[in-house]
């Protein structure tokens, strides 16, 4: 199985949620930042997990940048997941996360969604990561691929 994992990070929690979730699954897996994407290329994925920090509910700009370059339906049958980094604070909710808005966007451009978007907490606004969470995004990928089969 070819996967690709595209993550932005802004204080490098996302990374680490990201690189975790690429050492979880077993085959041919790719990590990159989003700026090192070509969009183009993202068909040529069985599995694709797409992530960023939440920045006033929405994914950063790396990230919404790629996703306004992949052309439409260009991700059919491609299985997709989407994830993000948050605050745990009850009032961030009323803003909304960037994981749900990410699986949008890959759903619209014809991916098929895997699993539910996935949120990981960091504790304040640069982090660090809430204690467990880089196991919590290794078990989300596994569950994910198991899904697959």
């Amino acid at each position: 199985m070819k996967t690709l994992v595209v993550y932005d990070s802004v204080h490098g929690n996302t990374e680490k949620i990201a690189k975790a979730i690429g050492d979880a699954i077993t085959g041919e897996v790719q990590v990159l930042r989003a700026g090192e994407v070509n969009s183009s290329e993202l068909k040529t994925f069985d599995l694709l997990f797409v992530g960023g920090p939440t920045h006033g509910g929405r994914p950063t700009q790396a990230i919404r940048d790629l996703l306004d370059k992949v052309p439409g339906n260009a991700l059919q049958g491609t299985n997709v997941a989407a994830f993000d980094t948050r605050l745990p604070a009850r009032w961030v909710r009323i803003f909304g996360y960037a994981a749900p808005r990410i699986a949008g966007e890959l759903k619209e451009e014809g991916g098929t969604l895997i699993g539910s978007a996935e949120g990981f907490f960091v504790e304040g606004t640069k982090g660090p990561l809430r204690e467990g969470e880089l196991e919590r995004a290794a078990l989300w990928a596994k569950e994910i691929v198991e899904g697959m089969k």
